[in-house]
């Protein structure tokens, strides 16, 4: 699932389609052939179906086709609007509550579900269908079993372990009463920059067909003719359906700027498999071919995937992705059912496009052949899932939640996606009785450890009591090397006072999902490099050091790699802590309980720049225990001009501060960054929350009580270029309260009263402010050194929304706001 960036105040698509003509047409001899298995219905299945069909009103055909998100959605809604199907997106829980149990899932799904199973007069009843992203386990409810995301799980090289992930995510899925999941993802991943590189397995297509066949199989298991899938079993999703992973720059719902020979050979392998597996569903992309936005083009959703490849189940969108096609808004794109998308997904829009999407069906817009076909598609999935009476299935089974044999094969995984990358001295294993200095941020942090799509969408807010089935990596290893007669110690910083025999430093990237964590280059740590100097410093005391690195894609580490005698690529291992243990620490014997299986699933860089065209190691590579090999000095240069590639004229976008920037709260307290705080936190005399205006926490929320400043803060940046070539300071915004005092707005040290544009503004609107650098300038800010590059000061009562701050070129001449007093 994804979310659709939209303009402020625009309601069409954002992202213009450039196509060049001819450039996204389809070629069915191209591309492969697949076919939905038989048993994916019977003959009897569809008389029913044909029976029902005959029966709907055109009202009852369109709500199946139509599918709202639980926060914007009730029970209730339903008795007016016939929707077809719900979803808990990334940050949606049953009543607000993202940690609501399985009882509490199981409770909400059967609301949604009596109300849509009510008889009309027609005689008509058709249950809703619930889905959920269930991407790395049921990383919905605490205490389900989460496992490596897929990246590590691609690390593994193990369909048979993949395929029974995909029965222990079924069982604990269906065990909270939900019936379908948005997964696997099939993506190939090409850049790695794209902030969903982790949702891939491996940039080896052959590989990610072999994992579609084993997880749709064990997510549904085989399908039977005329029998329901059982109550241990759901719906899978083969998304995104098309080259998600091979975006342009790599950047999230962007355009693959490919040929259709290398579309297909690169991009399309997984889909047959999963196809002739038996998926259920399948996901259109938010991305675009060659300018064409997925959501609209007819020659890949009808030609190529219902067409070719044989697909019998049903295609649904991705979050308002249908908003983006030309000519579209979110309330309105009948394009995208004429494509061959099956299902909108509407979180939030559902209404509009209801009565939209009613009223082309019955002006004949969208035919009623096209129309009844969709609605074919979508009940042959519901019959399949053993939703209507006849061969009913009930799920719930909580106590499937969690459970301590699904929790051992989490632990497997955990193991096998481990990388050896270095192990110079044969340092690891850990000897038994060894005196271990643990540290590192990641050492004993459950949100670091298990990545993004935990619990909330960007995962931030997760902390052990989320996982108390779990471990983190300090708590595993702490028990390791005790039960082999060690002594082990938490340390911040890398802080001892007994010198110890080894070092284990865990670090890596902060949790991330999606178009947040898209990257400019492959650097690690750009600047401030905290975790570089942790591992020098332990090094130059002459401590053996290991590395233990948890990141979403492998990154430019060759300074990390030098500081260390070890180097793990450790991915995000999710909640089980001792799978790490298992493979590094010895026992009494002398022997860990697990050695080195795994390789990398893409290619190393030995720079920053990416795609890697010359990798530090390839595909495959991974050191095991027992072969020595010596990593020589590797060099450290990133190849990337730092300051550019980190463009620091964006400063906040996307609903967080773009690196190098940092976002903080000021005020008499002093400084408080906020960038990795929960949702919902309180700074002092700030609130602030990520919140929704066009997309999935697209904005920061800051309201004040008391006199205090929003700052964006960085490197010393150098714009005196911008300065010189009429660009001005872009604020995109809403103004939420005016408050009672002034405000005032900095770039580098230098305010302006800004009270006259806050007072103006529309209250609950997004509104645009422009100030042309020179402004700042004439005012006497320094603009060949700005690390303070926009400050918000405001007082009691005021409250806004920031949606994006940056640099831009201005072609008109724009006045300057005041110099603010003082």
């Amino acid at each position: 699932m994804a979310t659709a960036l939209l303009l402020a105040g625009t309601a069409g698509a954002t992202m213009a389609d450039t196509a060049v003509p001819g450039a996204a047409d389809v070629h069915a001899a191209l591309w492969p052939s697949a076919k939905s298995p038989p048993t994916i219905t019977d003959s009897a299945t569809e008389a029913r179906i044909d029976a029902l069909i005959a029966k709907m009103t055109v009202e009852q055909k369109v709500g199946q086709l139509i599918q709202g998100d639980i926060s914007t959605i009730s029970p209730k809604d339903l008795e007016t609007y016939p929707l077809g199907s719900i979803l808990a997106g990334g940050n949606s829980g049953p009543n607000g509550n993202e940690r609501a149990s399985a009882a509490d899932w199981a409770k909400l799904v059967g609301e949604f579900r009596a109300v849509s199973l009510r008889r009309q007069p027609n005689g008509v009843a058709i249950p809703i269908i619930f889905g959920v992203d269930a991407v790395h386990g049921h990383n919905n409810i605490p205490g389900a079993t989460l496992f490596p995301h897929n990246i590590g799980l691609g690390a593994a090289h193990d369909p048979d372990l993949l395929h029974r992930i995909g029965q222990v995510t079924a069982a604990e899925i269906s065990g909270s009463g939900i019936e379908w999941t948005f997964a696997p993802t099939l993506a190939v991943p090409q850049d790695l920059r794209w902030g969903r590189s982790y949702e891939g397995y491996s940039a080896d297509p052959k590989l990610v067909a072999a994992y579609a066949k084993a997880m749709v199989l064990g997510l549904q298991g085989p399908l039977v003719a005329g029998r329901s899938l059982d109550a241990t079993h759901v719906a899978a999703t083969a998304k995104h359906f098309l080259a998600d992973g091979g975006t342009f720059e790599g950047k999230d719902q962007g355009d693959a700027r490919v040929g259709e020979k290398e579309l297909v050979a690169r991009h399309a392998q997984g889909y047959p498999a999963a196809i002739d597996a038996g998926t259920l569903t399948v996901m259109a992309s938010f991305s675009s071919w060659n300018g064409i936005k997925h959501h609209g083009n007819k020659g890949l959703l009808t030609d190529a995937l219902k067409g070719k490849m044989g697909f019998e189940g049903f295609v649904v969108g991705d979050w308002n992705g249908h908003g983006q096609v030309a000519g579209c808004s979110v309330t309105d794109c009948p394009q995208s059912i004429n494509a061959g998308l099956d299902m909108f997904m509407a979180p939030d829009s559902w209404k509009g496009l209801y009565e939209t999407t009613l009223k082309q069906a019955k002006d004949g817009t969208i035919s009623a052949a096209r129309l009844d076909d969709a609605v074919r598609r979508i009940l042959r999935v519901k019959y399949k899932l053993g939703l209507f009476d006849v061969d009913h299935v009930d799920r719930g089974n909580f106590a499937a939640v969690g459970a301590p044999e699904h929790l051992a094969i989490a632990r497997e995984a955990v193991a096998k996606s481990l990388v050896l990358l270095k192990n110079n001295g044969s340092v690891l294993p850990i000897k038994p009785g060894a005196r271990v200095l643990i540290t590192g941020p990641a050492a004993n942090n459950m949100a670091i450890q298990s990545g993004g799509w935990t619990i909330s969408w960007q995962g931030t807010d997760v902390t052990h009591a989320d996982f108390p089935n779990g471990q983190t990596i300090w708590e595993a290893m702490n028990k390791a090397v005790r039960d082999a007669g060690g002594i082990a110690t938490l340390s911040d910083g890398g802080v001892y006072k007994e010198k110890p025999d080894v070092a284990v430093v865990v670090f890596g990237e902060h949790p991330y999902a999606e178009f947040q964590g898209d990257v400019p280059t492959l650097d690690y740590q750009p600047s401030e490099a905290t975790d570089l100097a942790t591992l020098k410093k332990l090094k130059a005391a002459g401590i053996p050091v290991v590395a233990v690195f948890l990141s979403g894609r492998p990154m430019f580490t060759s300074p990390e790699i030098n500081a260390a005698d070890a180097f793990v690529a450790g991915w995000l291992p999710g909640s089980q802590g001792v799978g790490v243990a298992d493979v590094l620490v010895a026992g009494k014997d002398g022997k860990s309980a697990r050695g080195f299986t795994g390789t990398l699933p893409f290619a190393w860089p030995a720079d920053a720049r990416s795609p890697v065209e010359k990798p530090l190691w390839p595909v495959g590579y991974g050191l095991k225990y027992g072969a020595a090999k010596t990593v020589p000095q590797l060099s450290e240069k990133s190849r990337v001009d730092i300051a550019a590639a980190l463009n620091v004229e964006n400063f906040f976008s996307g609903g967080r501060a773009r690196t190098p920037w940092t976002l903080s709260i000021v005020d008499a307290g002093g400084s408080r960054q906020v960038e990795s705080g929960p949702l919902d936190s309180s700074y002092g005399l700030l609130k602030t929350r990520s919140v929704d205006v066009a997309a999935q926490e697209d904005g920061k929320s800051f309201v004040w009580t008391g006199p205090a400043s929003v700052r964006l803060s960085g490197p010393n940046a150098d714009m005196t270029r911008q300065l010189n070539n009429s660009f001005a300071l872009r604020i995109d915004g809403r103004i939420d309260a005016v408050g009672s005092g002034s405000t005032r707005l900095s770039f580098g040290d230098r305010a302006l009263d800004i009270s006259m544009f806050v007072k103006s503004a529309p209250v609950g609107a997004i509104s645009t402010i422009q100030i042309p650098l020179r402004c700042f300038a004439d005012a006497g800010a320094d603009l060949s050194k700005i690390s303070d590059a926009v400050t918000v000061i405001g007082d009691k009562g005021l409250a806004l929304t920031l949606m994006a701050a940056r640099i831009e070129a201005v072609g008109a001449a724009l006045a300057c706001p005041p110099a603010a007093a003082g």
